[in-house]
């Protein structure tokens, strides 16, 4: 099969379409014919050498695939409601850049109807990652005020819309005036440019002082202390990057007085039962919501996996709003 290598650490230039043998499905698994696969940041940090490999993992990038089942472990298909000529998205801990793509059959999930490889390859890596830390660690409910860091990315545009499906209010952040009308469109109730305003201290205007109940937030670094600061009472900081920095200093006094959790996850090492019960919790209460297209799937850019360089470009560009997806 052709495949996407990182044949050095460095620029995007590094990334070379190559061949591999064709994978092959073990059991709980299924081999997917790829159609399109999607690019995400933590793509870009493998490339660079900043994000190990897990180990039994493949060492070809590539998050999220979308495609048709072409093999795999009968049994575990027939349980999990699937059967080889089945179109499904899957979320897989590496490999995903490449015409084969082997997944754990709990990762699978079907392509919504009418929809495109290119949309459903949106879908997992995003998905999974908003619904474990928003919903699942960060614990938002209906009626609470949710802060997502970085609302045009692809976990921001999927944060505001499931948030907003479920019944949340809605505050996020970008880099510039056409981004946070970006962010408006997709039904964020408010939308503050971090570049000329302070984030913390519009969240609490815009809260009457209360303060916001979640952050979504990918940033750490010094950005955790004025989370802390915009933090209604109970409130929760969930971190799931830290493109800021790991270090962070802020005030302890203030998560006790007002008894705040911060908590954070990588998904990515995570074993196959957890993401597994994720795929479970989207299936039954996302789903539906794309099928009736109440979430849709926002695209930025497709490329031809061939130049999967141009995808990583234009993500360290930040320039995207949505995802950004290769086809094959």
């Amino acid at each position: 099969m052709k495949a996407i290598e990182i044949t050095s650490y460095g620029a995007p230039e590094v990334l070379r379409l190559g061949e591999r043998p064709d994978p092959v499905a073990g059991a709980g698994e299924a081999l997917i014919r790829v159609g399109a696969s999607g690019v995400n940041r933590p793509d870009v940090l493998q490339r660079t050498g900043n994000y190990p490999v897990p180990p039994g993992a493949s060492d070809l990038p590539g998050l999220e695939v979308a495609g048709e089942i072409v093999a795999g472990d009968a049994q575990a298909l027939a349980a999990a409601g699937l059967a080889v000529g089945d179109r499904v998205c899957a979320l897989v801990a590496g490999g995903g850049y490449a015409q084969l793509c082997v997944a754990p059959v709990a990762q699978c999930l079907p392509v919504p109807a009418g929809w495109s490889d290119i949309e459903a390859a949106s879908l997992p890596e995003t998905f999974f990652t908003v619904w474990s830390n928003v919903f699942q660690r960060g614990r938002l409910q209906r009626g609470e005020t949710l802060l997502v860091q970085g609302g045009t990315s692809g976990i921001g545009v999927t944060a505001i819309q499931l948030a907003k499906a479920m019944g949340a209010t809605v505050i996020a952040t970008a880099g510039s005036d056409a981004k946070c009308e970006a962010c408006l469109a997709l039904g964020a109730d408010h939308a503050i440019n971090y570049r000329s305003s302070d984030f913390a201290a519009e969240a609490k205007r815009l809260t009457d002082g209360r303060g916001v109940d979640v952050v979504l937030d990918m940033v750490a670094g010094d950005y955790v202390a004025r989370e802390i600061d915009c933090l209604a009472e109970d409130g929760r900081l969930v971190i799931i990057a830290v493109q800021g920095g790991v270090k962070s200093e802020f005030n302890a006094g203030q998560v006790l007085r007002r008894r705040l959790t911060i908590t954070g996850s990588t998904l990515r090492p995570r074993p196959v039962a957890f993401k597994g019960a994720i795929a479970q919790a989207l299936r039954e209460q996302v789903w539906p919501l794309l099928s009736a297209g109440q979430v849709k799937p926002v695209i930025h850019s497709t490329f031809a996996a061939a130049d999967a360089a141009k995808a990583h470009a234009l993500m360290e560009s930040n320039q995207h709003v949505g995802k950004i997806v290769l086809t094959w």
